[in-house]
């Protein structure tokens, strides 16, 4: 196993499914905008309705992806081809930008209707590593991000957000590409060697291991453990507990 986090001087969360139970939140949205589209689609070429598994298809396909790359990701799956369409398009239209700007909506209108809490393993971790000279990140790939922190109560913790804003606006490609996470790293002062990355997601799993850095840790919060282990978690855990004990041991490795 490699070193504990106290051998690390930044650590690199994800946000949705690591420190807030918003991956949920986010697999029920893109289940009804998918299934909305699948019906139709159903409808029109008279294939029969296949729904959206939302858990199976989730991971597979959408899951850490930035929203239009996750749209793609899984119609691809179902051989069905659409125009990419304008970021502005509204839902309704038959486009990638479409799907993914109403499965967008639904998630603000679920947040504001239900709010956010963070997992009590998150604040715990968080609590332990505050006393700490780690530099802490938040690296996801919604543009939510910053609105789901406020509504969490965590935006005073990180130092440092990048999020699906800054990384159009930058032009960095989304994961399972490491580049968000070695912009977090950049932007902290940290080199990416020297940072852990902590993800629930196949895709942000896979983007810690393309950028080398110093730990990846997987967060099995579904029992997707032997998953994150392949694909490239130098440590998989099922709860942050198992890391909010002590600066100086990151728990015990799944193998």
């Amino acid at each position: 196993m490699k070193q504990g986090l106290a051998a690390y001087r930044a650590v690199l969360f994800d946000l949705d499914g690591v420190l807030t139970d918003t991956a949920s939140i986010h697999a029920d949205c893109w289940k009804q905008a998918f299934d909305d589209y699948l019906r139709q689609h159903a409808a029109r070429t008279g294939e029969p309705f296949v729904e959206f598994d939302a858990a199976g298809d989730y991971h597979d396909y959408v899951d850490g992806k930035p929203r239009y790359d996750g749209v793609r990701s899984f119609l691809a799956s179902r051989g069905i081809e659409l125009p990419e369409g304008d970021p502005a398009d509204p839902s309704g239209m038959d486009t990638i930008c479409a799907l993914g700007n109403l499965k967008n909506a639904l998630v603000n209108e679920t947040l504001a209707r239900d709010g956010v809490e963070p997992y009590p393993d998150a604040l715990r971790l968080l609590d332990t590593l505050d006393g700490s000279d780690l530099h802490l990140a938040v690296v996801s790939s919604s543009k939510n991000a910053p609105k789901v922190l406020d509504a969490a109560g965590l935006a005073q913790r990180f130092e440092v957000v990048v999020d699906g804003r800054v990384a159009a606006e930058a032009g960095l490609p989304g994961k399972p590409a490491p580049d968000t996470f070695l912009e977090a790293a950049r932007r902290l002062g940290v080199p990416h060697g020297k940072a852990v990355v902590m993800e629930d997601a196949i895709s942000g799993v896979e983007a810690g291991r393309n950028g080398d850095f110093g730990l990846v840790v997987g967060v099995a919060r579904t029992g997707n453990d032997d998953a994150l282990k392949a694909a490239g978690a130098d440590l998989v855990v099922n709860s942050l507990e198992e890391l909010a004990g002590t600066e100086t041991d990151a728990g015990p490795a799944r193998e």
